[in-house]
């Protein structure tokens, strides 16, 4: 008996250091250590909420920052920061309270957190290209315009704990707009203490479920799970890196070899393999790939010419034969998915134009003689640096030349650089990609409001934004739809722009990861993210 017991007790003693030793491979307390690496292809151009305009930036911030409302799993707002809400009768007057909650270095976040972060956006001095997404509060298009005070716009601090939010008119989408990173709050003493608080990791303050640890600009940036964080409890994923690998073949080797556990958009030309394997994912993207035409800028001055451009490409053959990731042409604007009275608002109308190469000839000749050409004015497309953008632009240069005649020069640039040489109106013809913040078509059109930052077309029509306008003070939503399908068809009559196709996504992400989230206008939520195994 006393043999049993002795000899059980050291197998005990033999087998606990095992086990033990086994454990602390995985990490402390044994546990599978819970982080994730993905791609952002290349540097985020700003982690400031009020300059960032590219889904990038927005990826970063996302994981940051969380402002009143946030998205759920299922993407829809959910009260994130506001503990309670109380809305007016008129529904115009928002009055929110501001649960406890605290910035990463330990400050309470307050309502003039909000107040200040609102009014900064729309500060003319910040020349912030989003500022328009916040004209629904009562005297923020003024202020943003010189044309208003700060003390006129519609958010006040009441308290520390209670914002009083004054909208223009009732706006049934605004929940949705309060998930949306111009709408996230600052901390007023960091951003004044230091002009340059965004441009690096040292300093860097935000109040949501990750803190910046570290940015090795172009290289990686690392965030962590925020300690501060009143949902801590929540987020399960602790540590996430975005690598800046911007060429495809490279990328997708370093998934292969693990060095990456998600990426997207991959090389065309592996995704016939790939289609078959659990990591592949196909995703509905709520946007548009499009090319921009500078108006101002020859051969653009034409709406002829913009027309005939349009209607000599092959969209289908662009989808099937080189982007090959399941996204549909595009002949208008808005993409499908959003569902109204009378159903998908795409499907009403599905298409402005068809393509034809002979009319697209016989216009490019018309326009020519009412401008005097003798040839077309030489042209040049200009795209952001990606092994896709850049077969798909060597596609549409094909297109043009076998069916028009027509030479195109290409240039491709660095997305920051890219950026910087469209909103300065440098280009003939730019690659250019949309995607709404929320599921309507009013994201969507107002990219090409006349005062738009976005728009870098040059084109301005009066009752395109008249439309707009009247549309946002409808509450009727068959009347909304019918009033925004007036505003695109004036759009698609002009042609400041030359559609492609809607977007989709295609993934690959681990099989060791489960709980990603892969929003229809975000890049993947990461942050109910979980690694179940090694």
């Amino acid at each position: 008996m006393k043999k049993s017991v002795l000899f059980t007790l050291l197998m005990v003693l033999v087998v606990v250091p095992f086990l033990t030793a086994c454990k602390g491979n995985s990490g402390s307390g044994g546990e599978i250590e819970q982080e994730i690496t993905v791609n952002a292809k290349s540097e985020p151009p700003s982690l400031d909420p009020a300059l960032a305009t590219d889904t990038t930036s927005g990826w970063v911030l996302d994981h940051l920052f969380e402002g009143l409302y946030t998205k759920s799993k299922e993407g829809e707002p959910v009260a994130a920061l506001a503990e309670d809400v109380q809305v007016s009768e008129d529904k115009k007057v928002y009055t929110f309270t501001i649960r406890d909650a605290k910035w990463s270095n330990g400050d309470p976040v307050t309502a003039g957190d909000f107040e200040y972060a609102w009014k900064r956006v729309l500060n003319p001095d910040t020349g912030s290209s989003f500022a328009f997404y916040l004209y629904y509060l009562k005297g923020a298009e003024a202020y943003n315009k010189g044309e208003g005070s700060a003390e006129d716009v519609g958010v006040t601090a009441v308290d520390e704990k209670t914002l009083k939010v004054e909208l223009k008119s009732p706006t049934g989408f605004f929940e949705k707009l309060l998930t949306f990173w111009p709408y996230y709050p600052l901390n007023q003493k960091v951003v004044e203490e230091n002009e340059n608080w965004a441009s690096s990791a040292d300093g860097y303050v935000s109040n949501g479920a990750y803190t910046l640890k570290s940015w090795k600009h172009d290289s990686e940036l690392v965030a962590e799970k925020n300690d501060e964080y009143w949902n801590e409890k929540s987020i399960s994923m602790e540590k996430i890196t975005w690598a800046m690998v911007n060429d495809a073949t490279t990328y997708y080797q370093m998934y292969k070899s693990g060095e990456l556990d998600l990426i997207d958009t991959l090389p065309t030309d592996v995704i016939a393999q790939e289609k078959d394997s659990e990591d592949f994912k196909i995703k509905p993207y709520f946007g548009t790939y499009m090319y921009m035409f500078n108006v101002d800028k020859e051969p653009f001055t034409n709406p002829k010419v913009r027309r005939a451009f349009a209607l000599a490409i092959d969209r289908k053959g662009i989808t099937e034969n080189i982007s090959q990731a399941g996204e549909q042409p595009a002949y208008a604007f808005v993409p499908y998915g959003v569902e109204g009275p009378n159903g998908d608002f795409r499907k009403q109308k599905e298409k402005y134009f068809e393509e034809n190469v002979e009319k697209a000839k016989q216009l490019l000749e018309e326009a020519k003689q009412e401008e005097g050409w003798d040839e077309l004015p030489q042209v040049e497309m200009v795209y952001n640096t990606s092994e896709n953008h850049k077969k798909i632009a060597e596609g549409i240069q094909e297109m043009l030349k076998q069916n028009l005649g027509v030479e195109v020069s290409l240039n491709n640039q660095e997305w920051k650089t890219y950026l910087d040489t469209t909103k300065q109106g440098n280009f003939q013809m730019a690659r250019m990609g949309w995607i709404g913040i929320y599921v309507d078509p009013t994201p969507i059109l107002d990219y090409y409001l006349g005062d738009s930052p976005n728009n870098r077309t040059n084109w301005v029509n009066e009752k395109y934004d008249e439309l707009i306008e009247k549309s946002k003070g409808i509450q009727d939503e068959a009347e909304r739809m019918e009033v925004l399908h007036q505003a695109e068809s004036v759009l698609m009559e002009d042609l400041p722009f030359m559609p492609v196709y809607f977007y989709s996504q295609n993934f690959l992400t681990s099989d060791k990861y489960k709980g990603v989230v892969y929003p229809v206008n975000r890049m993947p939520d990461l942050r109910w993210a979980e690694k179940v195994s090694n």
